[in-house]
């Protein structure tokens, strides 16, 4: 609209407001039956990053009855306009305020991204709890990982969608179709809704809590299921992936073609969640890879494509994949990416390959200094392996080094957090070790160090995170205890991480919280530029919640947990 060009001009990056990409999709109003807003609720530059949303959109689209249109949560510059012109939140595609959309799907990615859903909903002009929302129109859903564990936002979401989405989420956009042909209500929609497969309808359950704040029971009503299955799509080749992603205006934090592997994991690390809720494994042929990516580059202009998956070097043709990539990427200046590399999948022939056409550094995920914290966890990676794996990148000409660990891990020692170091100036050694390493060039060594935050559905979803002191202190501890400049050690203060942890083993009583949260304006609580725990402390103290029952406690084995 004309108001908001106007605006533009006021704002930081005005591209993540217009829309207008190459490969949009753009439909005539009149040919359309069920219009889905997919919300991102985070910036532009990190909505447009995440493939979910790209497969999702291309799916939807597909569909010649469906118009699926980008939203995403405006910056706090364009937020303000926003507010202060009375323009409601609105779709890329064709600018029409998301009230006026039939769904409004959010992907929850991240726990810390909760305050934005809410404040999406409510500077689109819609009200944010369920049930007040009467109609059969503006159905909120939402899906993604956080979903797994969707009682801290039950009173706001009409329905969760559980696990994979390619099927039930056409399902579900059907079932509504019908039900508005047929004059049925909301509430008729949504009882019919929670009997398909991987969906969980929050208001059809009653909780009970016990006089310790610990849960009593979950009842079904109205015939609801009283477990939820997740769905899964079990033949990855068959499953669809679009032939060409929406290019932005503008960079984003991951600009360039992404190609999904396989899906789940064959390790077994105990504090992933993402290991578990993924299972099966499921591969696609390399044949089927090699033909999407072609297509994929073709279609975008993009010069390098990732390989994405949760663990790309366990793909179990590896090799054979990047022989094909690489027949016709050389060719074409197309560089692949391998994110997510084992330190025990790091072979001579994987490193030739992805040397080919340019060399980006190497990262690899130790997660834990000492190998009895490595046992622990279930990551079953030798010290000897890691440092031969850097031998062979040094070797072959790399000079940079990433590593990633965890503080906090369950039975952790001082001991354990000083070997993070400890590892960190062995591959320094290794550097200098290696005969064939490149000449007139230092090594340099990253050591990055995330606070563990225990997560539902992994085998430490019972165990107490560390208190903020105690992250504190070993990060501390770890700074001490490097002794070369060759080594740079990341972290980060442990208050986002302590607030996830309340958020990610939370019950129905924080949806309190986040009801004054959106009130008052939270937004954006995953940047350190709108973060503030003691905001956050006062609402909870407000509202009667102790933080440290959700984050600190130890639970039982025998305790209802709120996603049981």
């Amino acid at each position: 609209s004309k108001e908001v060009e106007r605006l533009l001009l006021k704002v930081q990056k005005p591209g993540r407001y217009v829309g207008g990409e190459l490969n949009e999709v753009i439909k005539d109003k009149k040919d359309v039956d069920v219009r889905f807003a997919f919300c991102f609720p985070d910036t532009y530059e990190v909505g447009m990053s995440h493939l979910g949303m790209k497969i999702l959109y291309g799916l939807f689209n597909k569909v010649p009855y469906i118009w699926c249109e980008r939203v995403f949560a405006p910056w706090t510059d364009m937020e303000e306009l926003m507010i202060e012109h009375k323009i409601p939140l609105y779709a890329l595609e064709s600018g029409d305020p998301i009230s006026e959309f039939d769904f409004i799907g959010f992907t929850l990615q991240y726990e810390l991204s909760f305050s934005n859903m809410l404040n999406m909903l409510r500077l689109g002009n819609i009200p944010i709890k369920s049930c007040d929302r009467k109609e059969l129109k503006n159905i909120v859903c939402a899906g993604g990982p956080c979903a797994c564990n969707p009682e801290p936002i039950a009173d706001f979401v009409d329905l969760f969608f559980i696990g994979e989405g390619e099927e039930v989420d056409l399902e579900v956009i059907e079932l509504y179709r019908k039900c508005r042909d047929e004059g049925k209500s909301k509430q008729e929609f949504l009882q019919l809704a929670s009997h398909i497969e991987g969906v969980y309808v929050p208001s059809l359950y009653d909780v009970e809590y016990n006089e310790d704040g610990t849960i009593k029971s979950f009842t079904p009503n109205c015939d609801a299921p009283s477990v939820i299955h997740k769905r899964i799509m079990p033949e990855m080749d068959d499953v669809y992936y679009p032939e060409n992603f929406v290019v932005p205006n503008i960079e984003i934090v991951h600009d360039r073609a992404v190609q999904e592997i396989f899906r789940g994991c064959i390790r077994g690390c105990r504090f992933c969640q993402a290991g578990f809720i993924y299972r099966p494994v499921r591969e696609k042929s390399p044949e089927v890879i090699d033909e999407q990516c072609h297509n994929l580059c073709n279609n975008t202009g993009y010069d390098e494509v990732s390989l994405s998956s949760l663990s790309s070097s366990d793909y179990s043709q590896i090799v054979p994949l990047l022989e094909r990539l690489t027949a016709w990427s050389k060719d074409e200046k197309v560089s692949i990416s391998l994110p997510s590399l084992r330190v025990d999948g790091f072979t001579d022939e994987i490193m030739n390959k992805i040397k080919t056409v340019r060399k980006s550094g190497l990262t690899f995920a130790p997660e834990a200094g000492s190998q009895r914290m490595r046992d622990v966890i279930n990551k079953n990676v030798e010290e000897s392996e890691l440092l031969k794996t850097c031998a062979t990148a040094f070797e072959g000409g790399w000079t940079t080094v990433k590593l990633y660990f965890m503080i906090g891990l369950p039975t952790e020692t001082y001991d354990d957090v000083a070997d993070i170091a400890n590892l960190g100036q062995k591959v320094v050694d290794t550097y200098y070790q290696c005969p064939n390493k490149p000449k007139g060039k230092s090594v340099r060594v990253t050591v990055s160090a995330s606070c563990f935050v225990p997560k539902p559905f992994t085998p430490f979803q019972w165990e107490p995170q560390d208190t903020r002191d105690e992250f504190a202190n070993k990060q501390q501890h770890v700074k001490e205890s490097i002794t070369t400049r060759k080594i740079q050690f990341n972290y980060h203060d442990a208050s986002t991480s302590y607030l996830e942890a309340v958020f990610a083993r939370g019950d129905r009583k924080l949806c309190k919280a986040m009801e004054l949260a959106c009130e008052r304006g939270f937004h954006f609580d995953g940047w350190n530029d709108c973060f503030d725990l003691d905001k956050w402390l006062e609402i909870f103290e407000e509202c009667g919640i102790d933080p440290a029952f959700y984050a600190n406690r130890r639970r039982s084995f025998d305790e209802i947990l709120p996603w049981d």
